[in-house]
């Protein structure tokens, strides 16, 4: 039928000038004007189909190409977004950590600052106390010197009326390593009137005297002892102290960098993740679209092609039935009436 169709058209269109024309032996043969058309028509169908088929393969070129590219955007998109899952966890979850490390280690500063002010307001009431004992101490041991002295050169009565003798007095009513006895005696010494006179052959009251004195000097020897350790002590532990509170505090710092360096890292992991999965997103769906119109565009190159085959096919064999001799001589003897005979066909 494409044969039949073909050459109808074709000898239309070359009959068509013929109608009013001689049938001279001088006369173009048209049969030959058709051949000639049907081969420039096999020559633009062919033309055309190669042209088809370089776009095609160019366009199959770009789908293979883009396929691939997109294909192996997609693959790096996937394992980006499966590593950034754990990243992200992961720095979370150490983030977590360093934030319970920081406040430990804020906590632990503030209890060294506490203890260095404790062991500071400590250290002042000692050092009160000890002073308060120690200016004592220096007055009742000045007060014994001068009364041993006085009762040794036998002025006993004159000494009864200094500020002295009312420090013995003092101590003698408050101090509780003075036996009763000594106590007594001296009580009974310092009770003496004006005019009497301490007779110096008889130490005993001298005695006491010096007895008191050595024990005193001895505890205010002790007293000082024990607040030149206490002074050492607090020496050390500020010291340990303030380098605790400093290690302490540039780790805090460090931890502080750490966490901020941390928080931002997350958020742009989380950003990247989030950018990924849209890209990851709009490239399956376009890779999706042109597999499906790459697709498409074959099945109809197939089908435009195959249709081009045939259309070419038929006009090769229209041409052959042309070219053949006999039909060549059964135009001529029919030539007066071709144009009419051809359309009735």
């Amino acid at each position: 039928m494409a044969v039949s169709r073909i050459v109808k058209v074709a000898l239309l269109a070359s009959l068509a000038p013929l109608s009013g024309a001689s049938s001279s032996s001088s006369a173009a043969n048209p049969i030959r004007k058709v051949v000639t058309m049907l081969q420039a028509m096999q020559t633009k169908v062919t033309e055309e189909g190669e042209k088809s088929q370089e776009l095609y393969e160019k366009f199959m070129c770009y789908c293979k190409s883009s396929t691939g590219d997109l294909s192996t955007s997609i693959q790096a998109a996937e394992d980006k977004i499966g590593e950034l899952g754990p990243d992200i966890q992961g720095s979370e979850e150490k983030k977590l950590k360093t934030e319970e490390e920081l406040k430990s280690d804020q906590e632990d500063r503030e209890a060294a600052k506490v203890a260095m002010s404790e062991a500071t307001a400590l250290r002042e009431r000692e050092k009160a106390v000890y002073d308060k004992f120690m200016a004592e101490s220096s007055t009742n041991l000045a007060a014994l010197t001068k009364a041993i002295a006085a009762v040794e050169k036998g002025m006993s009565g004159g000494f009864l009326q200094t500020r002295s003798a009312s420090v013995l007095r003092s101590i003698l009513a408050s101090s509780k390593d003075v036996m009763d006895t000594d106590r007594q005696e001296l009580l009974a010494f310092l009770s003496a009137k004006e005019g009497d006179e301490y007779a110096p052959q008889n130490g005993e009251i001298t005695g006491i005297l010096k007895t008191i004195k050595d024990e005193m000097f001895a505890e205010e020897q002790e007293t000082m002892a024990t607040e030149a350790a206490a002074v050492k002590s607090y020496e050390e532990l500020m010291a340990a102290k303030k380098k605790e509170v400093a290690a302490l505090s540039k780790a805090i710092e460090q931890k502080l960098e750490r966490i901020g360096a941390l928080g931002v890292k997350i958020a742009e992991m989380k950003s990247d993740i989030g950018d990924s999965a849209e890209s990851l997103d709009e490239d399956k769906k376009f890779l999706a679209d042109l597999e499906k119109n790459c697709a498409t565009k074959s099945d109809v190159h197939e089908e435009e092609k195959k249709m081009r085959a045939q259309e070419i096919v038929a006009l090769a064999d229209t041409i052959k039935i042309l070219n053949d001799d006999d039909a060549l001589d059964l135009f001529k003897k029919t030539l007066p009436s071709a144009s009419m005979s051809f359309v009735q066909v």
